[in-house]
């Protein structure tokens, strides 16, 4: 097929071209043939059979059809007896399949999102990948993507090229031509070869979990520590990456997937970005030296700190608002917390404590993301008491308890003294929570309506100072915090 270029290009309009050919015997139309329908949108694709006497028969064509058909296939074939039974009106019909393309919701210009695919992964575990799958929707939703289809691919073994085989990767790229889709997202990490060998052969977006992650926290860093911890996140991701230019990493950077702080340093060459990774780390270091001068002071006047740690969107920021009525930002969106928050809380007896907000955690947390979020991470292994919020009305609370439990571990602080708190107690199934608390014992509250916390507050007051034998004179200044405090309240 020659380049057919711009005409007609349009996602809900065809091509105005039809391919036809004929065949010496009825094999049907090859997968060439449907696939050529699908990627250079044609009107049609039609085989004419010759006969016997060399005379034109019977033939079969197949056509696109709008992605909200029932059948939830790309195309339709149908076959005709004779060529010469075939008295449809071509240009009626394919105006009117046109119009119902126009219709689809799929295409209708309403959401000017970039439209995504996600493709998630199995070997072994089809349950887990469809959990994962899940959670991807939410990544890809708040990174600013419009979800136009899920698929699970199942395989015995990744492919080294593609990850889930040339085959697989063909679909894809036919479904994604059907549906507009700008951009394929991997629920996993990609190597370097196979995601220049995925951009290369299907000319789209494409991105990985991890590329995912870092552009939703580059879309939340408002600190200078924050956009610089995220900014080395991105160039130690980008840097194996940097020979993929200049093609695939065009398609790899741009727009979502490649903006916030350091949007403008991952297409330097390997000696800039090499550079420019050890100018971060060195201002990383001189943050996470001003961060312990600032936890010296706090233990000079030994004031207790706790730390609100927990799976991404468990209700950490709602909790820490209603404790000390602060107005920490709080969306319903995974990562909308990225830079450490600290309030000062006043217990009866002129006892203080300070409670940190920190960034939540995710299943397959990115190794990345973990090395630069060192600075930040300190903090939990300074803090006396961590406070390990659960969203008891997720289904998923059990698993998203294993992934936090397996966080911590990684950085060292399962030894850290911790208090399971059951957040939105108010919207879960009554049996379920009771199920939840025998398996994993903790207090029930609802951060919302503020039920539990006069609990909670009795036992933080108990572990604290009973376990710690801290003053009940032990004050904390504004300074002491080196971040905006809010009001001391009980």
């Amino acid at each position: 097929m020659p380049d057919l270029g711009a005409k007609r290009a349009g996602a809900a309009r065809f091509r105005g071209v039809r391919l036809i050919h004929t065949s010496l015997r009825p094999e049907g139309l090859s997968e060439d043939d449907l696939t050529d329908l699908a990627l250079l949108q044609l009107d049609a694709v039609i085989t004419i059979y010759a006969q016997p006497d060399s005379l034109p028969g019977p033939i079969q064509y197949a056509y696109l059809l709008p992605p909200d058909d029932p059948s939830g296939k790309a195309w339709r074939i149908e076959d005709i007896a004779s060529v010469h039974a075939w008295d449809d009106d071509w240009n009626a019909f394919i105006t009117d399949l046109e119009a119902q393309f126009t219709r689809t919701p799929q295409l209708s210009a309403v959401d000017d999102r970039p439209g995504a695919i996600l493709v998630g992964l199995t070997l072994r575990q089809p349950r887990l990948a469809a959990r994962s799958l899940d959670e991807l929707e939410r990544l890809a939703d708040t990174a600013g993507f419009r979800l136009l289809d899920s698929v699970l691919a199942r395989r015995d073994e990744l492919d080294g090229r593609t990850c889930v085989g040339s085959g697989k990767l063909q679909e894809l790229l036919v479904r994604s031509m059907h549906l507009g889709a700008e951009a394929l997202v991997f629920d996993r990490e990609l190597s370097p070869s196979q995601l220049r060998n995925i951009a290369q052969t299907t000319d789209l977006k494409v991105l990985d979990r991890t590329q995912l992650i870092l552009d939703i926290f580059a879309q939340h860093a408002t600190s200078k520590s924050g956009k610089l911890q995220v900014e080395l996140a991105q160039l130690r991701y980008c840097m194996p990456r940097l020979k993929l230019m200049p093609t695939a990493m065009s398609r790899l950077t741009g727009g979502i997937g490649g903006r916030g702080p350091g949007e403008t340093k991952l297409e330097l060459n390997k000696r800039h970005a090499i550079n420019r990774l050890a100018t971060l780390e060195a201002q990383l270091k001189k943050v996470s030296a001003d961060r312990e001068l600032r936890r010296r002071l706090r233990k000079r006047n030994r004031v207790p700190v706790v730390s609100i740690v927990g799976y991404t969107n468990a209700g950490k920021s709602t909790l820490l608002n209603r404790l000390t009525k602060s107005d920490v930002l709080v969306q319903d969106k995974l990562f909308a917390t990225l830079d450490p928050t600290s309030r000062r809380f006043r217990f009866p007896e002129e006892r203080e404590i300070l409670i940190t907000d920190t960034v939540g955690f995710i299943h397959d947390l990115p190794k990345t993301l973990v090395r630069a979020f060192k600075a930040t991470l300190e903090e939990l292994a300074e803090a006396d008491l961590l406070l390990h919020v659960l969203d008891a009305s997720n289904e998923n609370a059990e698993h998203q308890l294993e992934s936090v439990n397996a966080v911590l571990t990684d950085l060292k602080l399962g030894d850290r003294p911790l208090l399971l708190v059951w957040n939105k107690a108010d919207a879960a199934e009554p049996e379920r929570l009771e199920s939840l608390l025998h398996l994993y014992p903790g207090l029930p509250v609802s951060a919302l309506t503020g039920e539990g916390l006069d609990r909670l507050l009795a036992t933080l007051e108990r572990r604290l100072f009973q376990a710690v034998h801290l003053r009940p004179e032990a004050t904390l200044s504004a300074d002491d915090t080196g971040l905006a405090g809010g009001p001391a309240t009980q």
